[in-house]
């Protein structure tokens, strides 16, 4: 549920909707039903208090006008005159108590006449103390009639009387509610089967509404996802003036726009990279010829003069220069052009680094530099091409002693359950935080006029960078001004595996940060 809040704008419309007027439906629903009850309650009160007036007047008038000389002729008249007050029959009873006040001298024979099945709970203590202080006021107060097990709302009404011969009494009424609790219970349960449905149309009409503003959104989000997955022909249907049509009219506008640009550099791409292609192979040739020719007067350099001599050196190591960014310029035509395949199999990475370490050991050594190796016990085995992770280790070892200014050099393998990893860490001059941006950008270098002992061309770190996504991996760097700095390559060990996290930090411990 909680996820379809998260991905429906309907959904997240309809509930807010659907609550909302619930939560004014229950409100105003009751408001009313309060509103109703207390009506009902006033109505029917007043009803009650004008019986109850004309009742007392009654019993008074008919007591006055009475010739009463002893109890037996008080007693019947009572008996006859209270009991007429009763109702009995329909659904609104009506029952009757009159009762001695207290502090009158005793009657020997009379008897205080009381409706049969009237609970006498029902006329509480503070009723009659507030009947007895009243003089002649009538006073009520609502309460509960249990009939059958069941309570139903009622009114109690008492008022005082004085009868002669007999003294002081009290005269009270109870009246029964019932019929006015129906009528509001029919009341409520009709405001409430409404107010049901009520929400269901609600729901149903914002269900419509929202579809209906939401379906273009909607469908101009997934155009937009569309788009960023290439998929620039997508476009969204035009319909009408309003401000839909004019988003579709905008957004077909904006995706025809963006589709000829991207085709457009997509073109230029192609051409660039055909381009270096062609000239990469075209240039094969003329050089296989010049490599051929100096090395023939390389190798006779010794009978040259010492500044053809110097010459002669001097255009072998441009020869091998310009044969390896050649190369360079080939492999990462290949990798633009999609046609580079890696040669995965299983192989003891400790090995390959070591390969990679004995290659570069004479650059150390003329460099002065120590390069420490911190392996793991055992073989470190993934499923890799070897010659390529070669390759790129040379590449971020040459670096590091190229910038390591003489420092010592530390290289670092390290294997969990789903990856391999191995870390060069260089103590050198480092690089700010804008050159670590651009470190594997193609022909950049941090310093365009320092001289390289193995004159790089500018383009090592972007294939090791093309070489470690080959193989689903990561290549990784920490660099801080005067710190030093490390790469990390991080492989899964087996194809297609993902990687969640290295077994290496980065930097590593024991590298300042």
């Amino acid at each position: 549920m909680i996820s379809l809040f998260r991905r429906s704008l309907t959904a997240r419309t309809v509930f807010a909707t659907v609550f909302l007027s619930a939560l004014a439906l229950v409100t105003l629903g009751g408001f009313l039903s309060y509103s109703l009850a207390n009506g009902f309650y006033q109505s029917r009160l007043s009803q009650v208090l004008f019986e109850t007036e004309r009742a007392v007047s009654s019993v008074q008038n008919t007591v006055a006008a009475a010739s009463l000389t002893d109890e037996t002729a008080l007693q019947t008249l009572i008996n006859s005159v209270v009991p007429s007050l009763e109702i009995t029959d329909g659904a609104a009873t009506r029952q009757v108590a009159l009762l001695r006040s207290p502090g009158q001298p005793q009657l020997q024979l009379f008897q205080s006449p009381i409706s049969i099945d009237l609970d006498l709970a029902t006329i509480p203590e503070e009723l009659r103390q507030e009947v007895r202080q009243s003089q002649s006021v009538l006073s009520y107060t609502p309460v509960a009639i249990f009939r059958d097990g069941v309570s139903i709302p009622g009114i109690t009404v008492g008022a005082p009387l004085t009868i002669p011969l007999a003294g002081d009494f009290e005269l009270y009424l109870v009246f029964d509610l019932s019929p006015e609790q129906q009528s509001l219970e029919l009341v409520q349960n009709a405001l409430a089967i409404a107010g049901i449905i009520m929400i269901g149309m609600i729901a149903a009409v914002s269900y419509l509404v929202t579809r209906s503003l939401v379906r273009p959104v909607e469908e101009a989000a997934e155009a937009a996802q569309s788009l960023s997955a290439g998929m620039l022909d997508r476009r969204l249907p035009e319909k009408g003036e309003d401000s839909i049509a004019q988003l579709a009219k905008s957004f077909n506008k904006m995706a025809g726009s963006l589709q000829q640009q991207i085709q457009q550099l997509d073109q230029l791409s192609r051409m660039q990279r055909r381009f270096v292609s062609d000239v990469s192979h075209e240039l094969r040739t003329p050089l296989t010829t010049i490599k051929l020719a100096g090395e023939v007067i390389f190798g006779n350099r010794e009978k040259l003069d010492p500044a053809l001599s110097r010459s002669a050196e001097l255009m072998q190591n441009q020869i091998e220069r310009f044969e390896k960014l050649l190369a360079d310029l080939l492999e990462i035509s290949r990798y633009d052009a999609g046609a580079v395949t890696p040669e995965l199999e299983t192989q003891d990475l400790n090995a390959v680094v070591g390969a990679a370490i004995a290659s570069i050991e004479p650059l150390a050594r003329s460099k002065s530099t120590e390069i420490k190796i911190a392996l793991p016990p055992g073989a470190v085995e993934a499923e890799i091409d070897g010659k390529r992770i070669e390759r790129l280790l040379r590449n971020l070892l040459s670096n590091a002693v190229e910038h390591g200014e003489g420092k010592p050099i530390t290289v670092r393998v390290g294997q969990n359950d789903q990856a391999v990893a191995v870390c060069v860490s260089d103590e050198g001059v480092g690089m700010s935080r804008a050159q670590l941006e651009r470190v594997f950008d193609r022909f950049w270098r941090a310093d365009p006029a320092r001289q390289r002992s193995v004159g790089g061309t500018g383009l090592g770190l972007a294939i090791s960078k093309e070489d470690a996504t080959l193989h689903r991996g990561w290549l990784q760097v920490w660099s801080k001004p005067d710190s030093g700095t490390s790469f990390r390559l991080t492989l899964p060990r087996q194809r297609g595996s993902v990687i969640a996290n290295s077994p290496i930090a980065l930097p590593p411990e024991g590298v300042e940060k």
